[in-house]
């Protein structure tokens, strides 16, 4: 019987910069050489470029896949590392600074968002024998210093890795977003025979099926394709222009929809280099600090509602002790929420063109490897089966919902009220299911607790995927913010010995955090080792 080879064989991708590009090599992988794929990349077009921090699964979901090694992709990217997010001044009433001030226990006011999955005591997380403890007067130590063994070491600028590369923390990466698609363009065109093509789009061509059948561009060319992906960021060309998918705004949950953004060059053997992303609360938003060598990426993150551009830039720009008339400043308006179906007909939308919440967890690259992940699984033919694209959106829908509520939560619970801005994210709707997990939290309930491997890494990312927003994620931002569960634990009530036997565990975090700040090198120290500057 004579069968029809109904497979995709053009996938064109609309738009270069970190989405298009890594849409690319992922795509040049998983379909291992049956289609061609193509990137019609407008040259004119600037790159956002506020995408240099990211989480821990960038290495083992997106990286590891392709077979590129850390050690290569660091070294071309000018990439750091990121144990974590250390939040400062979140519960302190004041304008933008950079210092920590102190609360109202006379501690700093800053907390870590620790990357790596927490101890387990008979099977149950150490966060819980931590409450327990606090509850009852055994410890004053804030969450993540008493529950992670490498928090004093971050405090102390040292670097996750040992001179030799060996690794002791959960670590995510900061580095230039440009030159990391740079490196995936080259990645991809001479490795995996990725087509690029340098013109700006100027039509999308639909059938009588209001499907896209090819791209019209500036310099006369028709780019034709079966499967097309929208990477053409905030403007949605295909997704929201030629496909007409509405885009939902989630302002009734996220208030921010501006920033303002600027690199300042650092002296790291003075001051060194600080090992974790920095999320810094201000009258009307946060500003985030990335550090890498010789600089760090900043951008204060803002409501419109809540301070003009003028406003916005004269605060940052006095935090950092920036003359505004001679700073290159970056300004940005941002869509907050994502569109009703990431995938319609063939046309499926990746990065800023699918979906948008301020990078505070820094999200956006989560973002497009989830939604690689899921195209590459629900990959279709050419009858575009319905079951596969709704399968997709559904699990698109499900990844931005769940990160909106944890972005959110930052703000309604921190205790600050001091500008209208913190007092309106008071007043704002918490989602029915956010509300549940949060319940779950007070209640002392373990909430999403997968299984990890060894290092903090979780098994598959299906997995990952699934479980982002796991109980330690849940302890160190609401514990971080004062907001703490109701009453231990109850079942811990009836195991007294398991309570006792957690107190070794603490006692060796201790001994083991102490040897870290001792041994390991400065981050300044391992990054000029390993990039040789």
């Amino acid at each position: 019987m004579e069968t029809t080879d109904n497979r995709i064989k053009n996938v064109v991708i609309l738009g270069g910069g970190t989405a298009g590009w890594m849409t690319a090599a992922y795509l040049g992988k998983a379909l291992q050489g049956t289609t061609t794929i193509t990137v019609l990349e407008a040259p004119a077009v600037p790159r956002i470029g506020v995408g240099e921090a990211t989480i821990p699964n960038l290495q083992s979901a997106f990286f590891d896949f392709l077979g590129i090694p850390e050690e290569e992709w660091m070294r071309e990217c000018n990439a750091s590392f990121k144990e974590s997010i250390k939040f400062v001044n979140w519960s302190t009433p004041g304008a933008g600074e950079s210092t920590p001030r102190l609360r109202a226990d006379g501690k700093p006011d800053y907390f870590y968002h620790a990357f790596g999955q927490l101890p387990n005591h008979d099977g149950i997380p150490l966060s819980h024998y931590w409450y327990n403890d606090h509850v009852n007067g055994r410890t004053d130590r804030d969450f993540a210093f008493a529950c992670y063994p490498v928090t004093p070491a971050m405090d102390a600028h040292k670097s996750p890795r040992r001179l030799d590369g060996t690794r002791v923390a959960s670590y995510a990466w900061h580095f230039d977003a440009n030159l990391v698609a740079a490196f995936l363009c080259k990645f991809a065109v001479e490795k995996q025979g990725v087509v690029h093509i340098s013109d700006q789009m100027t039509e999308a061509v639909q059938d009588e099926r209001g499907f896209v059948t090819a791209l019209k561009t500036k310099d006369g060319r028709t780019v034709e394709g079966d499967l097309f992906v929208d990477c053409s960021g905030f403007r949605g060309l295909l997704i929201n222009k030629a496909m007409a998918e509405p885009f939902i705004d989630m302002s009734d949950h996220l208030l921010n929809d501006s920033a303002v953004a600027t690199q300042i060059p650092h002296d790291d053997a003075a001051n060194g280099v600080e090992p974790f992303t920095s999320a810094i609360a201000m009258s009307a938003g946060w500003t985030w600090k990335i550090p890498m060598l010789g600089r760090f990426g900043t951008g204060y993150v803002y409501s419109s509602k809540f301070a003009s551009e003028d406003d916005a830039t004269a605060e940052f720009s006095k935090m950092w002790g920036l003359d505004p008339k001679n700073t290159d400043f970056n300004k940005i308006r941002f869509r907050v929420g994502r569109n009703e179906r990431a995938w319609v007909k063939n046309v499926v939308s990746v990065g800023l063109a699918s979906c948008f919440v301020e990078p505070l967890e820094s999200t956006g690259i989560y973002f497009i490897t989830g939604a690689l992940f899921q195209l590459a699984k629900n990959f279709p033919n050419l009858d575009f089966d319905p079951v596969l694209i709704k399968q997709f959106n559904a699990e698109i829908e499900t990844m931005f919902d769940d990160t909106r509520d944890f972005i959110q939560a930052h703000f309604y619970y921190s205790p600050r009220t001091d500008t209208p801005f913190w007092q309106a994210n008071k007043e704002l709707y918490l989602a029915e299911g956010f509300q549940e997990k949060v319940a779950m939290y007070k209640s002392g309930m373990v909430v999403n607790m997968p299984i990890m491997e060894e290092g903090g890494y979780y098994k598959n990312f299906e997995a990952e995927f699934r479980n982002f927003w796991t109980n330690n994620n849940y302890y160190c931002v609401l514990a971080g913010l004062g907001v703490l569960p109701d009453r231990p634990m109850p079942a811990l009530a009836y195991r007294p010995e398991s309570v006792a036997g957690a107190e070794p565990l603490f006692a060796e975090l201790r001994r083991k955090q102490e040897a870290l700040v001792e041994s390991l090198p400065s981050t300044y120290e391992y990054l000029t080792h390993f990039h040789g500057k």
